[in-house]
């Protein structure tokens, strides 16, 4: 079974290392996605001394930046300021010594068309292997954000598998609000997942509440699970500290937290 994770922040980070230290689980450090943070140098190295202080759990990873992030933008001066941001997220995560580093594909479903699904996949493959090139000893995990199925995020895997630092990041709760069918996500994505992203719902929103708290149906989840990806890490996207242990004794009650 793959390790179980929680999101950290740096003003939260004692309640989080208390949950690390009760639950075993590591973090997924959500502190560096935000831009002006990545425009502020020292405050990002307080940031960083704090938590190799603190001292990070085993496997833990980080969420990169996403926000406005479009490396197949028609406009180079935004794919230029992308690329940017992108390399900062590796560069931040090698300072940490993280296992991983979360982005998104960032598509547009509203903007879909044979010209823009060809460019997205094309930019984004092309740009990431160069960061998969540059950073070997840091996987690199591609997200389902606003993707309406998985054809893309296939098409950019694709192109990246050869790359032993390369994964999927399924975000399950994405997954679920725009109604494709699950089983096909799974079957598609299932060769290149290495981390899954789970929080709970109204099946509409993207609302990140606690597990058991909303209305997926989380012994779906663990068969899917079971069958196809159950090396993969698994985090618990849920930012506050309490929704987190709400979380952590559901799955400890439903036995999926220790494989019971």
């Amino acid at each position: 079974m793959g390790k179980y994770l929680v999101v950290s922040r740096v003003e939260t980070l004692r309640e989080h290392m208390a949950l690390s230290r009760e639950y075993g689980v590591g973090f997924e450090i959500n502190d560096f996605f935000d831009p002006e943070l990545l425009e502020n140098p020292e405050r990002q190295q307080e940031i960083i001394d704090t938590y190799l202080e603190a001292g990070l759990p085993e496997g833990s990873t980080m969420h990169g930046a996403f926000l406005d992030v479009t490396v197949f933008s028609q406009d180079p001066l935004v794919r230029e300021v992308s690329q940017r941001r992108m390399r900062q997220s590796m560069e931040i995560a090698r300072k940490l010594q993280v296992k991983g580093v979360v982005f998104h594909t960032n598509v547009n479903p509203m903007l879909s068309s044979r010209e823009y699904d060809i460019r997205a996949i094309d930019m984004t493959a092309d740009y990431l292997k160069i960061l998969l090139a540059n950073f070997p000893d840091i996987e690199i995990y591609l997200e389902n954000m606003f993707d309406a199925s998985p054809d893309i995020l296939v098409r950019i895997s694709e192109r990246l598998m050869d790359f032993p630092n390369y994964g999927v990041c399924f975000d399950y709760a994405h997954a679920v609000i725009y109604g494709f069918p699950m089983a096909v996500w799974i079957r598609q994505l299932a060769p290149y997942m290495k981390h899954i992203h789970i929080n709970d719902n109204d099946l509409k929103h993207d609302l990140h509440l606690a597990l058991g708290t909303g209305k997926i149906i989380w012994s779906q989840f663990f068969d899917y699970y079971d069958t196809y990806f159950s090396n993969c890490s698994v985090l618990i996207e849920t930012p506050q500290p309490e929704a987190q242990r709400i979380s952590l004794e559901y799955l400890t009650d439903i036995g999926g937290l220790y494989g019971e």
